[in-house]
């Protein structure tokens, strides 16, 4: 099998020594903007990013290097680079480290070429990921770091741009430039994922309705996506005549022509805040990475006729066309960067690399952010802000009213809360949750998005890399799963792969879970959570009535603003509207609302315990919590049972020690779970009990069956019921239940 590296690299110095340079349109190099040094720089750089790829294949060869999906073919986008500014956030294509290398030109000190290095070879001193995996990223450089991301980065980017013009509707400082624009780059095959599809859209909806949105798209199209060719001019008509975006097209091969067109497309976009979409020609060389063999798929003639349009060919023929640089300072350029390299990867292969799983976890969760807590709000001003609503604070109300008053009185402490979500704003939500909040907090900050889960949470992520503290709905939980990769691919592992130094803290909340009785059946009554508990480092939260709701959403937003994190908040649908525990009109689960100047905080973790008898513990939450209430009840008065009854309130993580102590003095121990009883929580408490307690008791879980829940009065058929409960804890306790 041939080495089509080595064939490229000799093909380039054999060329530039004979003088068999492509021909190349020489355009007045003054009316681009570029200068004569300007142009050395861009192809230095595109030196640089070509032969660390070709060196990342020699290292991966001796076991030292681990990451060979190459920038080769694409060094186009290092003119593209150098028409932008380093404060324009840039969200990379994995083969843009010509993007990187170009930038860090603009800010003194930066080092592109050991650092990548470092990142090649896995090292702890990696900078941006301290070797957790190979990203193009840089805290300084405004590049957030991506990872071999199929589009997935496309929604959050347009959510940063979203948040610049509504940075400055609201008078928020933000913490990207406020005349920045936003770089998202991307290849063609991506261009054809529903999450491009519905970024971009997204994008084009938002400025169709007349938002800023300054966010360029850049598609680097080599015609192929591993395997599979591109059909010929699918991206230009696909996207050319869009509503809501300006098509651009440049040959990404010409890197005067990328500038020129690059910096027309960016001026477009700093100057009207509209989307643009600049489509880059440019070729794929050595395959898609280390391993693949060009030739099973691609025919030797199309090989040999790709290399042969080498983009540093064309721009060695703009220097020498141009009389920049003759042919030999081109290959001193060339010998001179590859020497470099060498002797720095020699150096670098001996730096230290992740060792523990403590040191590999360390970025998993953030660092505190060094901010103030909330500030307490007088009462004249809630007042004038809840006008006549006041008044019924002090009387129980419902869990969906006390949700309501709870982000209204957040939204008062905290400028930077935006809500975003399907239907909150005029319509309150589909169960009223947010209830004339767009009335008083306006638009900007009760967000009416399109129907568009994946956006929703991409403009949450965005919105956080400027400084907001989004909290999205997710309009049913069943509707997260075709988007749940915003939050395990994106959200989840930012402060994973940049070292803490990127971080996107949310409240994202979820009305969810089962037993609604009369709407919905499996899409409406999703009991599946194994998603949420699957993700390292976030927080997910439930409570099970008004009073929870409100102090356990407080806690979610302190979590989010002053520890970072990344927080699901879990709302049961079908306690929404609940107000009696036993009997009809007993008023039991409802609750008055607590000012947040006069509230007790809910300690992140902590689980409530209602009662205190040792015979039976139930551990539950949600609805299971006011279920075993009812049954916990009955199971006192008519067979002289005496059981605690545990709420865990926050399912991830959960709080071993707490479950422990709460199960330890009991002799009986009942999981209550509506959720399915594979990929349940009952199935990790289970393990906490037997991991901790010995002698362990007797114990029992009561869950969902496997099973998607069905609609009309079978509603509840595969669920914990109040009268499984009880016959789950009769057997349970056995002949102490019959006494």
């Amino acid at each position: 099998m041939q080495d089509r590296v080595k064939i490229v690299h000799d093909n380039f110095i054999r060329r530039v020594e004979s003088g068999d340079l492509p021909e190349t349109p020489l355009d007045d190099l003054e009316s681009t903007g570029l200068s004569g040094h300007d142009l050395v720089e861009i192809f230095e750089t595109q030196v640089l990013s070509r032969l660390l790829d070709q060196h990342s294949r020699v290292l991966q060869k001796r076991g030292e290097s681990f990451y060979t999906i190459g920038s080769s073919g694409h060094e186009g986008n290092a003119s593209i680079s150098a028409a932008l500014r380093l404060e324009d956030m840039a969200f990379l294509h994995y083969r843009d480290a010509a993007f990187l290398i170009q930038r860090s030109k603009k800010l003194p000190g930066q080092t592109p070429l050991w650092d990548m290095l470092l990142s090649f070879t896995a090292s702890s001193e990696d900078p941006i990921s301290a070797g957790r995996h190979k990203v193009l990223g840089s805290k300084a450089l405004n590049i957030p770091p991506q990872t071999s991301t199929i589009a997935s980065h496309l929604p959050k980017a347009v959510g940063a741009a979203y948040s610049l013009g509504l940075a400055h509707k609201l008078g928020h400082s933000g913490q990207i430039a406020k005349d920045a624009i936003i770089y998202c780059s991307f290849g063609d095959a991506s261009v054809n994922h529903s999450t491009a599809a519905g970024a971009i859209n997204s994008a084009c909806w938002a400025a169709y309705k007349g938002a800023d949105v300054p966010i360029l798209f850049v598609c680097e199209d080599n015609e192929i996506g591993i395997s599979t060719p591109t059909p010929k001019n699918w991206v230009r008509n696909t996207y050319r005549e869009r509503a809501g975006l300006k098509y651009f097209h440049c040959d990404g091969l010409n890197a005067v022509e990328a500038y020129a067109i690059a910096k027309e497309a960016a001026n477009f976009v700093r100057t009207h805040k509209k989307p643009a979409f600049l489509h880059m020609s440019c070729i794929r060389l050595f395959g898609h990475a280390g391993p693949d063999v060009q030739t099973s798929y691609m025919s030797q003639a199309k090989v040999d006729a790709t290399e042969a349009q080498d983009p540093l060919l064309r721009t060695a023929a703009l220097l020498t066309g141009y009389g920049i640089l003759n042919p030999t300072q081109i290959l001193e350029i060339y010998h001179e960067t590859l020497a470099r390299i060498e002797r720095a990867a020699e150096q670098v292969i001996k730096r230290p690399k992740l060792r523990t799983a403590q040191e590999v976890m360390s970025s998993i969760v953030p660092e505190k952010a060094d901010v103030k807590p909330l500030p307490v709000v007088s009462q004249g001003e809630r007042e004038e802000s809840f006008g006549r609503e006041t008044a019924n604070m002090d009387q129980p109300q419902h869990m969906a009213r006390l949700i309501n008053w709870a982000l209204h009185d957040l939204m008062l402490a905290c400028p930077e809360i935006i809500l975003a979500g399907e239907d909150i704003g005029p319509k309150g939500g589909v169960y009223g949750v947010t209830t004339k909040l767009h009335d008083r907090f306006g638009p900007h900050r009760v967000i009416n998005t399109l129907l568009d889960e994946q956006s929703i949470l991409g403009l949450s992520i965005g919105l956080a890399h400027n400084g907001f503290i989004p909290i999205p709905e997710i309009q049913f939980l069943a509707y997260l799963h075709n988007a749940e990769d915003q939050l395990r691919g994106e959200a989840s592992t930012l402060s994973f792969f940049s070292c803490g130094q990127y971080t996107n803290p949310m409240v994202i909340r979820i009305a969810g879970l089962p037993y609604q009785r009369g709407f919905g059946g499996h899409f409406h009554n999703d009991n599946a959570i194994a998603v949420l508990r699957d993700i390292p480092g976030i927080v997910v939260a439930c409570p099970s009535n008004g009073a929870d709701a409100v102090g356990m959403l407080r806690e979610c937003v302190r979590l989010a603003r002053e520890e970072q994190r990344i927080v699901v908040f879990l709302e049961p649908i079908a306690l929404y509207m609940m107000r009696d525990l036993h009997e009809e009109k007993d008023g039991l689960w409802t609750f008055p609302y607590t000012a947040p100047a006069e509230a007790d905080p809910y300690p992140f973790g902590e689980p409530f315990v209602h009662g205190a008898g040792t015979d039976l513990c139930i551990l539950t939450y949600g609805n299971g919590y006011y279920l075993s209430r009812q049954a916990a009840n009955i199971l006192k008065d008519k067979h002289t049972i005496k059981s605690r009854v545990v709420d865990l309130r926050w399912l991830v993580p959960l709080n071993a020690e707490a479950i422990t102590e709460a199960a330890k003095p009991c002799t009986h121990v009942l999981i209550v779970d509506e959720c399915r009883r594979s990929g349940s929580p009952s199935e990790e408490i289970m393990t906490i009990l037997m991991e901790n307690l010995d002698p362990l008791p007797r114990v029992k879980r009561l869950t969902a069956e496997d099973c998607f829940i069905p609609l009309g009065r079978a509603f509840a058929s595969t669920l914990p019921r109040k009268d499984t409960i009880l016959e789950a804890a009769l057997n349970l306790c056995g002949k102490e239940a019959q006494s």
